[in-house]
């Protein structure tokens, strides 16, 4: 049995999770622990690279996942997803067969990558809608290609992305439901109508709402509304204080409820990375601010995102003015319900866990410590 104890953040009162065979067998409370703050692990359902690792080059390795594994444990992730942009499908197909030989070869890719997913191709044409996808490879959803992309990785598809207004949408989704995949709507321009369609088809979820939309919108109707209003979608935010604002971030928040949102992080490669004028394969000429936003140089729009879970968990408490723990529930067990159930702190759960510190008012939770079904993975 191992022992991991700690201070949990919603009681901030000392607490000792008990592990056997990789599992919490017990949480108890105790009278002297460790002065960091302890969680179950955080989820990303949205990592296109991070620190020069990128996913979505055309020239994908085992050892690139394996390297933002080892990268993405020392800020506290233990579960994440792959995710692959609109590219051509010789280019995905490629990405998914390293993912796959990553994940066979490594025990530790194994445990932490749940799945991939594929944001697009079949997003929309639009400029702004479509964000820094490239629209040369744009195209509508093909179940035939959808079944290329699970022979080339052995079935880890789990999750797509896609803009509902494309012609053969709602049967799409329709037969991806049917097979276990999580059908998300996003870098869309679609109508309320057709928004609710592919909710009623089974999409579940909005990626990254708010953003991958047109700058310009009608007050009303528009494509944030309809998906804020259907209570079958859980909206993914990004909560860096670039992709939303803190007032936008709050009513969104409010709107969808604790039990309907996620964080996610949408890193790209350039996270982390100094600031400078990049060369990427998705964007063209990026910009990576002192600050540390990126965008596309000299255009207002954003060409992915540079902060880590670990901070937009701190941020989103301080946006939306709600305790830490309960912004930790965004990044732990709401996530965890899309890929298996991970992220809990009870009895019975995978032992993934972290040791932070957190002081109000900081911009990032502080990882010192990270357990992987109760093996200690990182250690700063």
């Amino acid at each position: 049995m191992v022992v991991v104890d700690g201070i949990d953040p919603r009681t901030g009162t000392a607490i000792a999770i008990e592990i056997v065979d990789g599992a919490i067998a017990a949480i108890k409370p105790c009278e002297s622990a460790s002065p960091t703050f302890i969680s179950a692990g955080l989820i990303d359902l949205q990592v296109n690279g991070f620190r020069g690792f990128d996913l979505n080059n055309g020239a994908v390795t085992p050892n690139v996942v394996r390297s933002i594994c080892g990268e993405l444990l020392s800020v506290g992730v233990t579960t994440w997803l792959p995710t692959i942009i609109t590219a051509s499908e010789a280019a995905i197909l490629q990405a998914l067969e390293a993912i796959a030989e990553s994940r066979a070869d490594d025990g530790l890719v194994a445990e932490m990558v749940a799945g991939v997913h594929l944001e697009g191709p079949s997003i929309s044409r639009i400029d702004g809608p479509r964000g820094a996808h490239p629209l040369a490879h744009i195209r509508p959803p093909s179940l035939a290609e959808f079944e290329r992309w699970q022979r080339a990785s052995g079935n880890l598809v789990s999750m797509v992305t896609l803009a509902p207004e494309h012609e053969g949408s709602i049967d799409y989704i329709t037969a991806l439901t049917a097979q276990g995949i999580l059908v998300s709507l996003g870098h869309t321009a679609a109508t309320p109508e057709e928004i609710h369609a592919a909710a009623a088809a089974g999409a579940r979820l909005s990626t990254h709402l708010g953003n991958g939309a047109a700058s310009m919108l009608p007050r009303h109707p528009n494509v944030i509304w309809s998906q804020l209003a259907d209570d079958r979608l859980t909206a993914s935010l990004i909560a860096d204080g670039w992709h939303l604002p803190p007032d936008t971030f709050k009513s969104m928040l409010r709107a969808k409820g604790m039990a309907r949102t996620i964080l996610v992080s949408d890193m790209v490669a350039l996270a982390g990375m100094p600031p400078g004028l990049y060369r990427q394969p998705v964007g063209g000429n990026v910009e990576v601010s002192p600050e540390g936003r990126i965008g596309i140089a000299e255009t207002p729009y954003l060409a992915g995102a540079s902060l880590p879970l670990a901070a937009n968990v701190a941020i989103a408490a301080e946006m939306a003015e709600i305790p830490l723990a309960d912004s930790l529930l965004l990044a732990t067990q709401n996530p965890g319900r899309f890929v298996g159930g991970r992220g809990r702190l009870e009895v019975g759960a995978r032992a993934d866990l972290i040791r932070f510190e957190w002081s109000k008012g900081d911009r990032e939770i502080r990882v010192r410590e990270t357990w992987l079904r109760g093996e200690k993975v990182f250690d700063r």
